[in-house]
């Protein structure tokens, strides 16, 4: 492979570019914009959902929909920006009618995404949903099940499993052991991971 051909050996802004070209699967004929990513490029915090939805295709900018207002909710209720974050999807343009991404799309978009984990080199990945923690960690079980674990990943890095925030806006509950209740004390574990173990804590991870 030529060495402009690996994504890996691109920086983000390039990678990106790659990315805003590629015709590679069939939701690049129905996309709008693609959406990429973004975010802080050193975070030691990484967000994955699933795929962009209605909103994030005409922008171009990931989660700014109802869902994205509701992350925003979740992780500003422990002090979190997006500003210290970096967020992505697993495929970068939106399946039709908001459909689960297909297999092949996904494979297809899986270089983009490791590349983007390397090049962010996160500490922390929280995946939102299902979809994002199964391409991650195959075998992993339900989010309902796993959600709120701390799975060791590659690298060093690890995997947070958490409910996607569009879920928590079809489960409006906040009783306890409602979905809003058990992201509550999921982000609250990640607030308290990231305080001991960010980079600040560890420089020689930098």
């Amino acid at each position: 492979m030529n060495r402009s051909d690996d994504p890996y050996a691109l920086t983000l802004a390039a990678l990106e570019e790659r990315v805003n070209e590629c015709t590679k699967c069939p939701l690049s004929e129905t996309r709008t914009h693609v959406v990429f990513g973004e975010g802080d490029s050193h975070a030691d915090l990484m967000l994955v959902g699933e795929g962009p939805g209605e909103v994030e295709d005409n922008t171009g900018h990931p989660f700014v929909g109802p869902a994205g207002h509701k992350l925003d909710d979740v992780l500003s209720s422990v002090g979190i920006s997006r500003a210290e974050i970096y967020i992505t999807n697993v495929v970068k343009c939106r399946p039709p009618g908001n459909r689960v991404p297909t297999k092949k799309e996904m494979e297809v978009c899986a270089p983009y995404l490791e590349a983007q984990i390397a090049l962010v080199n996160p500490k922390l990945i929280i995946t939102l949903g299902n979809t994002p923690t199964q391409w991650l960690v195959p075998g992993a079980g339900g989010i309902t099940h796993i959600h709120g674990s701390f799975i060791p990943w590659r690298g060093g890095i690890e995997i947070v499993p958490m409910f996607h925030p569009s879920y928590l806006l079809r489960n409006p509950s906040r009783s306890k052991g409602s979905p809003k209740y058990l992201t509550w004390m999921d982000i609250k574990k990640v607030r308290k991971w990231l305080d001991d173990n960010g980079r600040e804590k560890n420089p020689d991870r930098l």
